[in-house]
């Protein structure tokens, strides 16, 4: 049995890790600062302590026997990316070295800057255009040098933005206004978007882990997802609630009027560009590693995030019958 520690296990594609490689007959250890915001699998070993305790997550992995792998889906908070970053990545950094365990952890397509291009390949060059993109260099800068320097081995997956779980674009924003009819879009409906469904990325997760032995010291991978126009995801929840629904306007303008006052709201308008550019990922690299990439349909992707959503938010369904706008 294969034993893997993932970092933040309370976090969005932390607990879709946990619960993937619980799945698929890994030995989990999951660490958390505090209890766990769900169940977990019975199985699951949880050690509570701070993400940058070494000594208490090297005891918790010789507990278990010693560890392969190591999935860091430490997500800080955005407004303190420049403070936690570096001491986070030294930190995992040093916990692989102690483990031999390989670190796994998710990219974004950041790196590329503000004025990226429509295709995002693996060696599409980085740009540190803005300062959330030159901090997630630094990152992999970093794990590609302890790789070189110190035998640390490294995978990093990139991917788009998040769909599934709480704290989405999605649930904080697009689909915030469908219990009155309303789907909001980020930015112009024709332009294609990169998104990853959280479970189908752990289960990437898991595979690349299973086929690590021939990769190469450091090695990023892309993972397509889904890319979806505005206009596709809106039509996606329309078939999936059977009625029209009215479109709005994601209100930057008043947006950027807040962002003085507000450093989240400041480092959120930053990141409006991503609406404003199509962009998807190549994931032949990654195909070619698995054969066949985990992709769940786009009408059970939205079907899941209907039920996700809090009662407040919750779509009436159409009444039977009630013609479906296309």
């Amino acid at each position: 049995m294969s034993n893997v520690m993932v970092l933040g296990a309370n976090g969005r594609l932390g607990r879709a890790a946990v619960l993937a490689f619980a799945a698929a007959g890994w030995q989990v250890t999951a660490q958390l600062r505090r209890a766990p915001r769900a169940p977990l699998p019975a199985a699951v070993q949880v050690v509570t302590c701070d993400a940058l305790d070494l000594p208490a997550l090297t005891t918790a992995a010789r507990a278990a026997g010693g560890v392969d792998v190591i999935v860091n889906a430490l997500n800080p908070d955005y407004t303190q990316w420049a403070r936690l970053l570096p001491p986070i990545t030294a930190a995992t950094i040093e916990l692989a070295a102690a483990t031999g365990a390989t670190l796994m952890l998710p990219g974004n397509v950041y790196n590329f800057g503000n004025q990226l291009p429509p295709v995002l390949r693996d060696d599409t060059p980085f740009a540190a255009t803005h300062p959330k993109a030159a901090q997630r260099i630094a990152l992999e800068q970093s794990l590609a040098d302890a790789a070189q320097e110190r035998g640390v081995r490294s995978i990093v997956i990139r991917a788009g933005d998040f769909l599934g779980d709480a704290g989405t674009w999605l649930d904080l924003a697009m689909a915030k206004g469908l219990a009155k009819g309303r789907f909001t879009q980020m930015g112009p409906v024709d332009l294609p978007h990169a998104w990853a469904w959280l479970p189908d990325l752990a289960r990437v997760f898991v595979q690349v882990a299973e086929r690590r032995a021939p990769l190469a010291p450091h090695t990023a991978l892309n993972h397509a997802g889904l890319t979806l126009t505005g206009a596709e995801l809106q039509a996606a929840f329309e078939a999936a609630l059977g009625r029209p629904l009215r479109r709005t306007n994601f209100p930057w303008p008043l947006l950027r009027l807040a962002t003085p006052f507000s450093p989240m709201l400041r480092a959120l308008f930053e990141m409006r560009y991503l609406w404003q550019r199509p962009h998807r990922l190549d994931d032949r690299r990654l195909r070619a590693l698995l054969g066949e990439v985990p992709a769940t349909p786009l009408a059970e992707v939205v079907r899941q995030c209907l039920a996700g959503l809090p009662a407040r938010a919750a779509p009436v369904p159409a009444a039977p019958g009630q013609l479906l706008r296309t």
